[in-house]
């Protein structure tokens, strides 16, 4: 990769750590770059993503697509000397929709009791 060519990016976790930096292609795609951050992911962590689906970038408000590329995903390419922070969001497990069922089934729910006197 060329100096000129390519792009200084950091990964921001949720607790304000970061992943990087790290140069890239303008041609490298979102889900290139989630494999990178599942690959470096900081294993002291917990509840840390499984696979890039787990996974949300976001650069300037806008998250990005895993298809597209850098160039694609209009990231500002002539920052002299700067760095792109780009925002790791997790998203979290999914849970089961049978153990929902059987806790939204139990007897012991809690319910709103009110009394008037």
């Amino acid at each position: 990769m060329a100096g000129q060519d390519s792009i200084e990016v950091k990964f921001r976790l949720f607790d304000c750590s970061d992943i990087g930096p790290s140069k890239y292609s303008p041609t490298t795609t979102v889900s290139a770059l989630k494999e990178k951050i599942l690959a470096q992911w900081p294993k002291d962590k917990e509840n840390g993503p499984r696979t890039i689906n787990d996974l949300k970038l976001i650069n300037a408000g806008k998250v990005l697509e895993n298809n597209k590329t850098l160039a694609e995903s209009r990231l500002p390419l002539e920052l002299p000397g700067g760095v792109i922070t780009m925002h790791v969001v997790v998203r979290p497990p999914l849970s089961d929709k049978n153990n929902d069922k059987l806790q939204n089934d139990s007897p012991n729910n809690t319910r709103c009791s009110c009394a008037i006197l």
